[in-house]
């Protein structure tokens, strides 16, 4: 089963650097995002991790620049989780701009769970397991 989920954006003037093209820390923020799109989307927020007692810190995350977005494009980001026996969270992100037609980025992120001591947890937590059954992964 595919998980993904999209959020439109129209990228504003404080996003934007001296030559006119988004700042490439935006990307960062864009991807955050996503991310908040899908935790909603599949009962998967920070908030319900939080509840079931973890953290997912990023460890890990890539930006490879296709075309510049530019101030008043518009950009569609789709983000799709890529499932793993490893405890831990892998995204994969396309960022369309929708006003020239082509893809502006594309990229990966890596969170992993630590418990509420921050402390790395070596196996899936049992709220992962279900989370997954219930989206037919495992």
């Amino acid at each position: 089963m595919n998980l993904s989920a999209e959020k439109d954006i129209i990228i504003r003037f404080s996003e934007v650097d001296s030559m006119q093209l988004v700042w490439n820390g935006h990307y960062a923020l864009f991807f955050e995002d996503a991310r908040e799109v899908f935790g909603r989307q599949y009962q998967l927020s920070y908030m319900d991790i939080l509840r079931n007692g973890y953290y997912v810190p990023l460890v890990e995350q890539h930006f490879y620049y296709k075309s510049p977005l530019k101030f008043g494009d518009k950009a569609k980001i789709i983000i799709n989780y890529q499932d793993c026996a490893s405890p831990k969270l892998i995204f994969k992100y396309k960022i369309y701009n929708l006003t020239s037609g082509y893809i502006a980025t594309i990229g990966q992120s890596t969170q992993v769970f630590t418990d509420l001591n921050h402390e790395l947890v070596l196996s899936l937590p049992d709220f992962m397991l279900n989370w997954k059954k219930q989206f037919n992964l495992l």
